[in-house]
């Protein structure tokens, strides 16, 4: 008998929020995610500037992946995310 793992999706994200920031991080379900953020009870960050919109997102075979990729956007510059968002989006 063979066992198959099902392999559940993760994500990495970008909101920009109601002052223009952005916030990144990760989720394996986008839109219960970005519905939490908006009734408020997402991060402490997203809260104080409501309401936020997806503005990207990368899908990933892990949540260790995901996390791995959030890490590394949060290091980059404002303009160099603008600027992978620009160059990688949809």
């Amino acid at each position: 008998m063979i066992f198959t793992m099902e392999t559940k999706k993760a994500y990495m994200y970008v909101l920009k929020c109601a002052d223009e920031s952005l916030y990144t991080g990760y989720t394996t379900n986008l839109d219960k995610r970005l519905a939490t953020h908006n009734a408020g009870k997402g991060a402490k960050y997203t809260r104080a500037r409501l309401p936020v919109n997806l503005l990207y997102w990368e899908t990933f075979e892990s949540k260790e992946a995901a996390m791995s990729a959030e890490a590394l956007f949060k290091r980059r510059t404002r303009q160099s995310k603008l600027n992978y968002i620009r160059k990688h989006h949809r």
